[in-house]
């Protein structure tokens, strides 16, 4: 038991934040695919909105390739601070009425690395 509390005593404090989006067919007057790279566009605008971020890849399901969700975040961070300051950060907060409204379905999962 000892050696399990080390092992977990050297975690780091980073973090990665993984976000998939279901989109609706339709919504905000334009079709998923319109709002898919709307969305991407918003989303890019958020990669370097605070310091700490280390990675920020948005992407967008390819035609031909296995995909059960329509857009997908996968980030990482230097600690949950910093992912907290992205997830406050006025910019990131005025996207979340426009994804809210086109999306059907949403999955996350934070994890330290």
């Amino acid at each position: 038991m000892e050696e399990i509390e080390k092992e977990i005593g050297k975690e780091t404090n980073m973090l990665k934040h993984i976000v998939m989006w279901k989109l609706k067919d339709h919504a905000e007057g334009a079709d998923k695919a319109t709002n898919a790279v709307k969305m991407k566009a918003l989303l890019d605008g958020c990669a370097n909105i605070v310091p700490g971020i280390v990675t920020f890849d948005v992407a967008i399901a390819q035609t031909g390739l296995e995909a059960t969700y329509d857009v997908v975040l996968y980030s990482e961070f230097e600690s949950t601070a910093v992912l907290d300051a992205y997830q406050a950060h006025p910019q990131h907060e005025a996207i979340k009425p426009f994804i809210g409204a086109i999306r059907e379905a949403r999955q996350c999962m934070d994890y330290h690395i």
